[in-house]
């Protein structure tokens, strides 16, 4: 029996939220991020998109092209508020629920009699009553399969790809939509004339595994629709980190506090992507002599903010003697929150 996926994706989220809860904001091109020309866009609304930006850019660029845009400053409270009310509706129907960021998930139907594109059509209506927000939606018989659904139609799609399409669907795709195929690898298969999923299928696997590494035997047989990865509910870490070995040991707290800096980015876009909260914040030194030693600091409230998590690994690594002088610097946060616990009878109205 071949297996029902869904994959779920809301739309625009941290700008749809803030359209949705100011009301002035609809129909205009809303820019969530930084709030300073050094930031970069954490989303945006499609009216943002139509002018060429999109997450990640640059906010100074983003005003070039987009000088009437509405800047707001990202909420990341309120957006964990409305993730957990759509993250109930989906534990409503199944707990075979895998989170992959806090607007996005897929969940396994396999075992619910109900027609999976039922159980999508009320996915939608009830994310659009209970949040007033829209939802795409991708069913498939794989995961990858219903990943590349849910972005078929958006914003408020819904696509079902079913075996018997495959590869024809496919075949027109850039390469750029197969899952597995970064921008380096993109850019090694154009070079050689492989633009489209049609161009790529003319690949023999042995020349995809030498040419893609390790990965290239999974694309040869993802673009044939064959795709065995299971929907894991688990997907829980223990703890995110970052450290680096030094070029040369330092005992200027200065320099490794500027590490400590950009640690704290990368771990606090970790945490608001997958919608998870830290409590302990641990600094790791490895002396001169290759001695290691760490240092933990438990908070009273969870974060995952990159100024309060630099600000407590700041002061762990005051509190730790360089003066031997530090050849690495690490830093970690653990004690992570699950978001996603609380579940619901898909069988009950939901009534608010």
């Amino acid at each position: 029996m071949n297996r029902k996926i869904i994959h779920v994706d809301l739309d625009a989220f941290f700008a749809s939220v803030e359209q949705r809860d100011n009301p002035k904001l609809k129909g205009k091109p809303v820019i969530v991020g930084g709030q300073t020309d050094r930031g970069v866009v954490s989303t945006c609304s499609y009216e943002a998109r139509r002018f060429g930006v999109h997450s990640a850019m640059p906010i100074f660029m983003a005003k070039k092209r987009c000088p009437h845009g509405v800047f707001v400053p990202v909420r990341h409270k309120r957006y964990r508020e409305v993730s957990r009310e759509v993250f109930k509706i989906f534990y409503g129907i199944t707990n075979i629920v895998e989170p992959l960021s806090i607007d996005e998930a897929y969940l396994d139907v396999t075992n619910i009699e109900e027609d999976s594109v039922k159980i999508a059509y009320f996915i939608k209506e009830q994310v659009i009553r209970r949040t007033g927000l829209t939802i795409s939606v991708g069913i498939s018989y794989n995961k990858f399969l219903a990943k590349l659904a849910s972005d078929w139609n958006k914003p408020d799609g819904i696509k079902i790809i079913k075996e018997e399409m495959i590869p024809d669907i496919l075949k027109p795709l850039s390469i750029k939509k197969v899952y597995g195929i970064g921008k380096k690898s993109a850019e090694k298969l154009n070079n050689i004339g492989i633009y489209t999923v049609e161009d790529l299928l003319k690949l023999p696997k042995e020349y995809l595994v030498e040419f893609l590494g390790k990965y290239g035997n999974e694309i040869y047989y993802r673009i044939r629709g064959i795709d065995n990865r299971r929907v894991t509910p688990s997907r829980e870490r223990k703890s995110v980190g970052r450290e680096m070995t030094l070029k040369e040991d330092s005992k200027s707290r200065e320099y490794l506090k500027k590490h400590l800096i950009e640690f704290s980015k990368d771990i606090s876009r970790y945490l608001i992507k997958k919608g998870v909260l830290a409590k302990t914040v641990t600094v790791k030194i490895k002396a001169s002599n290759f001695e290691i030693h760490t240092k933990s600091r438990t908070l009273h409230d969870h974060i995952d903010g990159h100024e309060q998590i630099y600000g407590i690994a700041s002061e762990i690594l005051d509190e730790i003697d360089v003066d031997s002088g530090i050849r690495l610097i690490g830093l970690t946060v653990s004690n992570l929150s699950d978001n996603y616990a609380e579940q619901l009878s898909f069988f009950d109205n939901l009534q608010d």
